[in-house]
């Protein structure tokens, strides 16, 4: 059996040599035909994440840049929206809580320097980021498209949206400032509500969140919302806006965005579409947030006698222990609803318990501190009224130095100064006014625990949290400023035979003939700024809670509104220090004489006045947050 395989084996070898020598040059050529090629239409992938585009209208679909801006591309597979089927109205709320918050704006002046009225304040925070930042959400929409990565929709579709979104935006934001006519924070224009800065921001936030956080990564929409809500953080800053033009300003932006795209789908129906929204299914309620709020209830830091520090030196200059409370007893600043904005994230372990935390920033503005920079002037006047007093002479002042006849009859009035006396030369206070540094107590916390969950339904969920943290606060501080010549009160006086006589010709002072020369000239430049109102506190712990409702409108993205507590107990302290450029715009002799409790009551104020106080502070804030979940 054996021998026959071998055989046969060999006859097959013999056969493919005998078959490769044969010779091919007689052999017909071969032709070949190319098969016709007929399009189809092949269906996209299910998989969610896939952002391949196949299809005849949509060849050149991120891969390479798109610069086709009329063609019009439609994926296959692509669901059609319904009129309003994409609408959250969430911007609704929203502008109802600035519209709320408007009647809280007192308006009133704080700073003489530049004239304004029916001025809050005049702060010297100045960027002009957010008037850049605004376009962020439709720069970054264009640059990806404009790159191949391609969102919800082809250009022509995307270009109508973006135009109606706007225009939508422009008309409402509009015709409310020429209504309303709200005068902003500066005092420039009577155009404050809503912040067309803002609304323009949340609009272009919601074009990247609709294009590419729905269909691409949910991340891209944390970056829009929270550029937007930085913009409107920027707008309170600038001065330029109060917390309720920007909040009603985002509302309108996040509504006009909807709204447009809403039309679009009416307009365009099926057409223009080259992704689906991500459908993720997560059963745990993990997220992270950004969310932007009000602080309700009206705040004050008062100040009494008790936290007075050296209290006596003031009740020994009055007569009465009542007339020093009365000056001294009930100082302190009032502050409006203060804005929050808060980056906030948790995981959660299953449907129902998590660990996460919550970063806060908590900005409450001064709106009672008119009566500690308003009248800067007024009190520079009166302070060299009583500065001419030490003129009119003690008559008990000369028995104190060497050489007075203690008992010659004292005389009650050597000299009266006059206010041309004290200007000649130049003035002694040319110009004098306030700067708001900080019209704000800005409150950072950062705090951590456990986050409750209660599924409701498929898309409605309560929470609450437990919350601690250490917060820490960054003081209002206003500014004095003074500019002038220096001026001098001293003059030469003599005991001659037990009478004195003046004579402030030589810019010298004597006493028995002993001249005591100053160090600073007369009628020299000076040009001062100093911190002349400060108000802050140590840092301290926070304890937080709240109460929450969470609506999940899409598989990956919700919307909650929250209303949170917070307390904490914090050692504030107060220094008001007005008449700081005394020290500066008069000799050293001529200061020296004020700093006597027995001539002048300016005497009082050549120390700053201090103050600590413990206060407990009970903080309400109702928001709203935009989730992404995952």
């Amino acid at each position: 059996m054996k021998k026959q395989s071998l055989l046969l084996l060999i006859a097959c070898i013999f056969t493919v040599l005998r078959v490769s020598a044969i010779d091919y040059t007689n052999v017909p050529t071969i032709k070949l035909e190319t098969p016709e090629m007929k399009p189809e239409m092949v269906a996209l992938p299910t998989n969610p994440f896939n952002s391949t585009i196949s299809s005849t209208t949509a060849a050149e679909s991120n891969t390479g840049m798109d610069f086709d801006f009329f063609k019009t591309k439609t994926a296959p597979g692509v669901k059609p929206y319904k009129f309003m089927d994409d609408m959250t109205f969430v911007g609704v709320p929203l502008f109802l809580a600035g519209w709320a918050l408007k009647s809280d704006k007192a308006m009133f002046r704080v700073n003489n320097k530049d004239g304004k009225e029916n001025t809050q304040l005049l702060t010297n925070f100045k960027t002009g980021i957010d008037d850049y930042t605004q376009f962020f959400g439709p720069a970054m929409v264009v640059g990806l498209k404009l790159g191949g990565y391609e969102g919800r929709s082809d250009w022509p579709r995307l270009l109508a949206s973006a135009a109606m979104s706007y225009g939508i935006m422009a008309a409402f934001v509009n015709g409310i400032k020429y209504t309303a006519k709200e005068m902003r924070p500066d005092g420039t224009s009577a155009n404050s509500w809503p912040s067309g800065h803002t609304a323009t921001a949340f609009v272009g936030a919601t074009l990247l969140h609709k294009e590419y956080g729905l269909t691409r990564s949910p991340w891209w929409s944390v970056a829009g919302y929270g550029v937007a809500t930085a913009t409107g953080v920027m707008r309170v800053l600038n001065n330029r806006h109060w917390v309720s033009d920007v909040m009603s300003g985002a509302g309108i932006g996040i509504l006009s965005g909807e709204l447009g795209y809403a039309l679009s789908d009416i307009l365009f129906k099926g057409k223009g579409l080259l992704h689906n929204d991500l459908m993720l299914d997560f059963e745990k309620p993990s997220f992270f947030s950004i969310g932007m709020g009000a602080g309700l209830g009206g705040k004050s830091i008062d100040f009494s006698m008790s936290d007075l520090q050296n209290a006596q030196k003031y009740k020994d200059f009055y007569y009465a222990e009542d007339d020093a409370e009365d000056e001294y007893g009930s100082m302190g600043v009032e502050f409006r609803a203060a804005t929050v904005v808060d980056a906030e994230g948790a995981y959660f372990f299953n449907k129902y318990i998590g660990v996460g935390g919550r970063f806060r920033v908590r900005a409450m503005s001064a709106k009672t501190f008119g009566q500690y920079t308003g009248d800067l002037t007024e009190d520079s006047n009166y302070a060299w009224d009583m500065i001419s007093d030490i003129y009119h002479f003690n008559p008990e002042y000369y028995r104190l130095y060497p050489g007075a006849d203690t008992e010659t009859e004292p005389y009650p009035l050597i000299q009266e100064l006059t206010a041309e006396d004290i200007n000649k030369g130049g003035k002694a206070i040319e110009d004098i006014g306030a700067v708001v540094e900080s019209d704000h107590l800005t409150e950072f916390t950062a705090s951590a625990g456990i986050y409750l969950n209660l599924p409701l339904s498929k898309r409605f969920a309560l929470g609450t949290k437990f919350l601690i943290g250490r917060s820490f606060m960054q003081e209002l501080d206003i500014d004095g400023y003074a500019k002038g010549k220096v001026k001098d009160i001293q003059y030469d006086m003599h005991i001659i035979n037990g009478k004195p006589l003046i004579d402030d010709s030589d810019g010298k002072f004597t006493f028995g003939g002993i001249d005591a020369p100053t160090n600073t000239p007369d009628n020299e430049e000076y040009d001062l700024r100093w911190d002349m109102l400060t108000i802050g506190a140590k840092s301290s712990t926070s304890i937080g809670t709240g109460l929450s409702l969470t609506y999940r409108y899409r598989s990956n993205f919700s919307w909650r509104l929250y209303f949170d507590y917070d307390y904490s107990k914090k050692d504030f302290t107060m220094k008001y220090d007005p008449y700081r450029y005394l020290k500066y715009s008069l000799t050293d002799v001529g200061y020296s004489l004020i700093q006597n409790k027995d001539l002048s009551e300016l005497s009082l104020y050549t120390d700053p006045v201090e103050y600590k106080k413990t206060k407990k502070m009970n903080y309400f804030t109702l928001g709203l947050a935009f989730l992404v979940n995952f």
